[in-house]
């Protein structure tokens, strides 16, 4: 007991409190646009012409974002590794922050397409984000192959934070109430109608804090680059090419830190990794709408605010807990498949799932989104900590897989979202 304690001590001894700021405003800038636009769904689905079916064509747009990594990785290729990381990703972290502002004030533009009328400078807006945070998977997490271990759990809490900070500004900003039936006077008599009481402040608003984020997110990434006293910061390794590291072995340190597995155990990770992808990226942001809303706005906005604050809280757990056992990656998978079984079924059962109505049916839906999204950020951080050790471009090669997860799992429910029976929606009644 007392050498774990020892060890957690050292943990945050061994390491400079400037880059690890530096290094959490790094981690911010990935998906802060994309969580921001996804915790803005309660609100716009409510205008969208796509209504609930908009989450399944975000999440698809999302996806055609990893045009990005193809596109560095064909780069790497033909440049023969001779452009520096760091210069895509300032690309990517300038477009990101300018299509937030510019989003900021044109997100609701909608066009007609054929005889269909579509979000369509939000879908421009939600490509150029994903562009941002697909990419990261296979640029940013492999550029911090460079630093300590320490400052890898830094960077994915940072990353969580991209979640929780606009989680809490969505708390604030609430969703509005819940949807009354007002009697209302007309030519014809008396009219019951539907009226929500509107939110704190727009999407407007929200995405103007989104892009102040973005900001420092370019800030610190500049003054990670440049500082010496980050350099300084780097771990013991050989960088041979472009993103492929060699982790020397010549001190305890970096022994205790190397724990290699074997290719079965390499192979399953990667495996369960595109699992992830497809439940996380894929599956869960397209049926949430459908499993949450029949219980009612706020177990919607609670669902998928908390959700997202359940990232950073199963990150900073890992400073504290073992994060590097394929017998605990295991059984949290296994936890997670109930989890995911639960889910599903209430999104098919939608417009009508069990305990529809209840205090008890609302608590459970929101207990077990948030408990589910706090277990697959846990697991994602264990699987990329124990790659990290594997050396050469493991970390890349994780990120990837779990981005053609990612794409399989929405094209897979945008299908079935929009052109099966599937998901029903659930429509509020007045009379």
């Amino acid at each position: 007991m007392q050498e774990k304690s020892w060890k957690n001590c050292n943990i945050f001894k061994n390491r400079n409190l400037i880059v690890d700021l530096l290094v959490i405003f790094f981690g911010i800038g990935t998906w802060v646009c994309v969580n921001g636009t996804y915790l803005q769904l309660p609100i716009l689905v409510k205008t969208a012409p796509e209504s609930w079916s908009l989450p399944s064509y975000l999440s698809l747009v999302v996806q055609m974002g990893n045009i990005g990594p193809i596109i560095y990785t064909l780069v790497q290729k033909l440049t023969g590794d001779r452009i520096k990381e760091s210069i895509y990703i300032y690309v990517l972290l300038t477009t990101g922050t300018v299509s937030t502002i510019l989003a900021a004030f044109f997100y609701d533009r909608t066009a007609v397409i054929g005889e269909t009328e579509y979000s369509v400078a939000l879908y421009i807006f939600m490509f150029c984000f994903a562009l941002t945070a697909c990419t990261s998977s296979v640029l940013f997490l492999p550029y911090m192959g460079r630093f300590k271990e320490i400052y890898l759990i830094t960077y994915i809490f940072g990353e969580g934070l991209s979640g929780l900070i606009p989680s809490v500004v969505a708390l604030i900003q609430g969703v509005g109430g819940s949807t009354q039936c007002t009697l209302n006077q007309t030519e014809t008599g008396p009219v019951w109608e539907k009226y929500t009481p509107p939110p704190l402040f727009g999407t407007t608003e929200f995405l103007i804090i989104v892009f102040a984020l973005m900001l420092c997110s370019c800030i610190g990434f500049l003054l990670l680059d440049r500082l010496q006293l980050a350099k300084k910061e780097y771990a013991n390794v050989i960088n041979t090419t472009g993103n492929s590291y060699t982790y020397e072995k010549d001190d305890k340190n970096a022994v205790e830190e190397l724990k290699q597995i074997s290719s079965s155990q390499y192979n399953f990770l990667l495996v369960l990794m595109t699992v992830i992808g497809f439940l996380a990226n894929g599956m869960f942001t397209s049926i949430q709408s459908y499993s949450t809303m029949p219980y009612g706005n706020q177990a919607y906005h609670l669902t998928a605010t908390l959700g997202v604050i359940a990232n950073p809280v199963a990150c900073f757990l890992a400073v504290f807990l073992p994060h590097t056992s394929l017998k605990s990656i295991i059984s949290l998978s296994s936890i997670s498949g109930l989890c995911t079984i639960y889910v599903l079924v209430t999104a098919l059962m939608s417009p009508n799932p069990f305990l529809m109505g209840t205090w008890w049916g609302s608590t459970l839906v929101i207990a077990i989104w948030t408990l589910l999204t706090g277990l697959i950020s846990y697991i994602k951080l264990c699987i990329f900590t124990v790659m990290r050790a594997q050396g050469g471009k493991s970390l890349m090669w994780t990120g990837g897989v779990m981005q053609v997860g990612s794409l399989v799992g929405s094209v897979l429910f945008f299908v079935l979202i929009n052109y099966t029976n599937s998901f029903k929606k659930y429509e509020e009644t007045c009379g």
